[in-house]
């Protein structure tokens, strides 16, 4: 919908309402250190308000999509995909961010289109691709190249470097927003920058990466892990940092499947059940989507309900501690 202002109305339209111009009481921005960047011997540093997800060394942030542990490999500075591993992912969410990855296709470079030097970035789990591949004298369809969102948009020019070389994305993504009925209120927008020249320019993507479709959009959290792709080529990334834009909220985490199921059970008067990868609270007949802020801890979205269990001398999960708003109250595991 376009937005028409007269000239009046231009006049009075500002920023920031809540400020005058020059205000000299709106708080200023806060000081950080800049990045400095990456040469090819050596990755950079992050900012100082950025969140290291991996330093190469560190590989620990990373886990296989079910949560166990990742069968890639971190040696040299970097962490390498493995063949067949599958993809790995954060165990940390993440919603509207700025995301700092270089990487590098192998050398000697083989195979040609899509099978050379594949990998992608994903936002929202497994929903939103980035591409990576080597697309350095490597011809293949043009919205599966590098820098492309995958299926959607192919990047406005190819700014690829030679087999072996480090190259960066650096990537701002605006996650999707639902109603209470799945309906999406705003979609997903990235804005790619690939070796510093700017390639998506704030694209509006029409639902999920797909191969063989056009996916529609479904709902899920806003938070969700960032994952890299395992597409049977030895990719290796360095120097990942993000940035959470917006509001400051919670830690939240996507914990192992096989941790959610020992959960799951009823603990009188809440009913405690796993769907995918979160838990689901059931109290007093209304039922609540529950967050992961730790290995035990756990809070809803729409009403202060808090939860947090605990286990037994033997190491199952015999109990939990639940709270509305206020208070803490014990409900043992029911056999």
């Amino acid at each position: 919908m376009a937005l028409w202002l007269t000239g009046a109305e231009v006049c009075l339209a500002q920023p920031d309402p809540h400020w005058l111009d020059h205000d000299r009481t709106r708080p200023l921005p806060a000081v950080i250190t800049p990045a400095t960047a990456s040469t090819q011997e050596q990755a950079g540093k992050a900012p100082s308000d950025a969140l290291v997800l991996f330093d190469g060394q560190d590989i620990s942030q990373w886990v296989s999509m079910d949560g166990s542990p990742t069968k890639w490999i971190a040696r040299d500075g970097y962490m390498e995909c493995v063949k067949g591993s599958g993809y790995v992912r954060t165990m940390q969410n993440f919603g509207d961010c700025q995301l700092h990855i270089e990487w590098a296709t192998p050398v000697p470079a083989e195979g040609e289109g899509q099978g050379r030097g594949n990998s992608g970035v994903f936002f929202g789990l497994d929903r939103y691709e980035v591409q990576v591949l080597d697309s350095f004298g490597n011809k293949t369809y043009a919205d599966g190249s590098a820098g492309a969102v995958y299926g959607q948009y192919p990047p406005l020019v190819n700014a690829s470097r030679a087999p072996g070389q480090w190259q960066t994305y650096d990537i701002v993504y605006t996650a999707p927003r639902f109603d209470a009925e799945g309906k999406v209120l705003s979609p997903v927008w990235l804005t790619v920058f690939h070796n510093g020249v700017l390639i998506q320019n704030h694209v509006q993507l029409t639902g999920p990466s797909s191969w063989l479709e056009r996916a529609p959009y479904h709902a899920h959290p806003e938070k969700q892990p960032i994952s890299l792709q395992d597409h049977g080529n030895p990719v290796r990334f360095r120097n990942i940092w993000l940035r959470e834009l917006g509001r400051a909220g919670r830690k939240e985490f996507t914990l192992p499947t096989t941790l959610l199921e020992a959960y799951a059970g009823n603990y009188d008067p809440i009913r405690v059940t796993r769907e995918e990868n979160q838990l689901v609270a059931q109290l007093g007949g209304v039922k609540f989507l529950m967050f992961a802020e730790s290995p035990t801890k756990f809070f809803a979205k729409t009403t202060d309900l808090q939860i947090e269990f605990s286990s037994g001398a033997g190491g199952e999960v015999d109990r939990l501690i639940w709270s509305v708003g206020e208070g803490a109250n014990e409900a043992k595991k029911k056999k």
